[in-house]
């Protein structure tokens, strides 16, 4: 499982930052060594014995900081040349109090270039002045969803699930949200308008509401957060025809079981794993994390693709949960062998024989009292035909990396498909009050019996789609331009009353079907990106397109609405506030677009910044289209991140906002600005 979220809004934590809140001051006084975790991983031999030295330096050192740079082909390749030409000469060969810091390096075996490794110290991140920009533009470019900041391991199990557009997904243990972000990320690669989803599913409710957060920036109409045990995750039907239809119960093409464990993987970040590893946890947890699979497994579909992971060394929380599923499943699941991918990835194979260790440091037998039979490694005859060496284990040492566990999982058939009845349904029964499972990086529990205190902006209200015959929503397909071939039967409201009064959502159409059909069984936290947002009632359309929905609509509208507009105008709607159509042709800046602009009425209108003969993406942008003035619409993230990707002007975290600056009634020009070489 991934670590918390350091990115909190109003936090003084920065891009790579560590989470110390547990530790406080004891922080740097926690001694890394823990005997019972050294005789335990001696006496499992994982690798040659001369490598223990090596392997555990590394376990007690932290990790480098590692990122991913994210969105549409075109999008991504601008975002890794800026890195490229802006900041990776002026990080190569730099001394620091005497001495040369490594380089910056991309991860081999990531798509695309796309994933890059900066191991330094965060004293040098903080102080060297070049190191010091670059986590600039790292905080920035996260803010707006352009990169991810994750653990290089971490970003294995989503490439090799192999997600396409057209896939249904379920995460089951998905907060962080990190994998998930990427296997949203990979339905829109390929696509403006995947026809897959994601539902993304964690145990804890809070957790599922810091989920939201986490993805919410990616802006997809396919992704719906739910909270449920993954134990006893539900049936779901596909549509609300009748139930008993077996062919109405939506199976998933790909399952990712990144499930809760013990967490020694992440010692390099989790100080406290340290101080309270014991072999018990694995124990404890084998039988929730085989429970997690086996549910997974039952909803997958036939030819279908699950991913089962962890961030343990530990083979009583790894091999031993997928031995005992390719036991109970036999012929109708086998493992996938991944040499063939990951091309540069420093990998071990996994293994078939082990101890079963107590807490008390003792071997225990298969016939001794209290002991799981699922703990123990397989026979020879089963070795032989699991293939666990089909298993991917990434020690620290390989790569300066976490440790991590990885499994493919390939559905030979469904499990209706024979008339020998599996061993292994868990039945759709309510979910059990459980006690909390305590894990070394979180608390992963099922719902809890007390209600927790959520989020501020946490909404628990219905969702109700809106008729799109509405007299609101039909004002927005004609003021705005919006063609036939959006879906309008998608859009849904929060509140009891169904009505459009402040905020109107989208999802996809297959999620669509899935709320609808399933109101009575899901717990749905959060689905759906904002389309239209009420504003002013003075004016001809009262309802605005929120900008979280533009990588949508911009594809539906043929509107005069849309106005073109050079680099130059841009550049000053990104500095000033609602400068004047007067002042703008004063300046000769774009007289063709303040022509277009003083035609239309007051209201939403955006404008458009052909790039194409850069081989760039166009930009595509909101503004307030006033009486006398225009306004551009995009927060203080993005109009940093915009100043510097098309302009190279640099900002600061102290750059005062053109949004304050219009409040102060103030000059509108931001301060704190300097220009970048050309």
């Amino acid at each position: 499982m991934g670590r918390r979220n350091n990115f909190k809004k109003g936090g003084k934590k920065t891009f790579g930052a560590r989470d110390d809140s547990r530790a406080q001051k004891n922080w740097s006084e926690l001694v890394k060594e823990n005997a019972k975790w050294e005789e335990y991983y001696k006496k499992l031999a994982l690798f040659p014995e001369d490598q223990w030295d090596e392997f555990k330096t590394v376990c007690q050192s932290p990790l480098p900081l590692t990122f991913r740079i994210t969105g549409s082909r075109k999008h991504a390749q601008e975002i890794l040349q800026m890195f490229k030409d802006r900041h990776l000469p002026n990080l190569t060969n730099v001394e620091f109090e005497g001495e040369t810091l490594k380089a910056p390096m991309e991860l081999p075996w990531y798509p695309n270039h796309l994933a890059w490794q900066i191991d330094v110290p965060k004293t040098v991140i903080r102080k060297n002045e070049q190191f010091a920009k670059t986590q600039r533009f790292l905080v920035i470019e996260n803010a707006v969803g352009n990169i991810s900041r994750q653990e290089a391991v971490s970003m294995i199990p989503p490439i090799v699930l192999e997600v396409q557009p057209h896939h249904s997904v379920l995460d089951m243990c998905a907060a962080p949200g990190s994998k998930t972000a990427q296997m949203i990320e990979a339905l829109h690669t390929d696509a403006d308008e995947p026809t897959g989803f994601v539902v993304a599913n964690d145990a804890d409710s809070k957790r599922s509401h810091m989920l939201v957060h986490q993805l919410k920036r990616l802006n997809s109409a396919n992704l719906m957060v739910v909270n449920h045990d993954a134990q006893f995750f539900p049936r779901i039907k596909a549509t609300t025809q009748d139930e008993a239809d077996k062919n109405n119960i939506l199976k998933f093409d790909r399952v990712l079981c990144d499930v809760p464990c013990s967490g020694d993987g992440t010692m390099r970040k989790n100080v406290n794993v340290w101080r309270d590893w014991t072999p018990q946890s694995a124990l404890g947890l084998h039988t929730v994390q085989l429970n997690i699979l086996n549910r997974g497994l039952h909803l997958l579909k036939s030819k279908g693709r699950l991913v089962y992971s962890t961030c343990s060394m530990n083979p009583i929380e790894n091999e031993a949960v997928v031995a005992e599923a390719l036991r109970r499943w036999g012929d109708k699941i086998k493992l996938v062998n991944c040499d063939d991918k990951l091309s540069g990835l420093i990998r071990s194979k996994g293994i078939s024989q082990w101890p079963v260790i107590d807490k008390s440091m003792s071997e225990k037998q298969r016939n001794d009292e209290g002991v799981v039979s699922s703990w123990f490694p397989p026979t020879e005859e089963e070795a032989a035909k699991f293939q666990l060496e089909n298993c991917i284990r990434v020690y620290p040492h390989q790569q300066n990396t976490g440790g991590f566990f990885i499994t493919v999982f390939e559905k030979i058939a469904d499990d209706s498909d024979s008339s020998k009845r599996l061993n292994t349904e868990t039945q759709d029964i309510e979910e059990p009050e459980v006690k909390k499972l305590k894990t070394v990086e979180s608390n992963i529990t099922a719902p809890p019996m007390k209600k927790e205190r959520l989020p501020r902006d946490a909404n628990e209200e219905p969702f109700v789609f809106v008729d799109p015959q509405h007299e609101s929503l039909q004002k927005c397909w004609t003021f705005y331009g919006i063609d036939d071939k959006f879906d309008k039967d998608s859009c849904l409201v929060r509140n009891a009353t169904g009505e459009p009064s402040r905020v109107v959502y989208t999802v996809c159409s297959a999620l669509k079907n899935i709320i609808q059909a399933n109101d009575d069984r899901l717990k749905i936290i959060y689905s759906g990106v904002k389309l239209f947002v009420a504003q002013r009632s003075d004016i001809d359309c009262s309802w605005r397109i929120q900008s979280e929905a533009l990588p949508i609509m911009k594809h539906h509208m043929t509107s005069d609405r849309i106005v073109n507009a050079k680099l130059d105008l841009l550049k000053l709607l990104l500095v000033e506030s609602f400068p004047s159509f007067d002042d703008i042709e004063s300046k000769g800046v774009d007289n063709e677009f303040v022509e277009q602009m003083r035609k239309l009425s007051s209201g939403c209108a955006f404008i458009q910044v052909n790039r194409d003969s850069d081989g760039k993406e166009n930009l595509f942008l909101p503004v307030w289209k006033g009486t006398r003035c225009v306004n551009l619409m995009v927060c203080k993230e993005v109009t940093h991140e915009l100043l510097y990707r098309i302009f190279n002007i640099e900002t600061t975290a102290k750059t005062i906002s053109k949004d304050n600056v219009a409040k102060k009634e103030e000059s509108p020009v931001v301060e704190n600005i300097k220009e970048g070489d050309d």
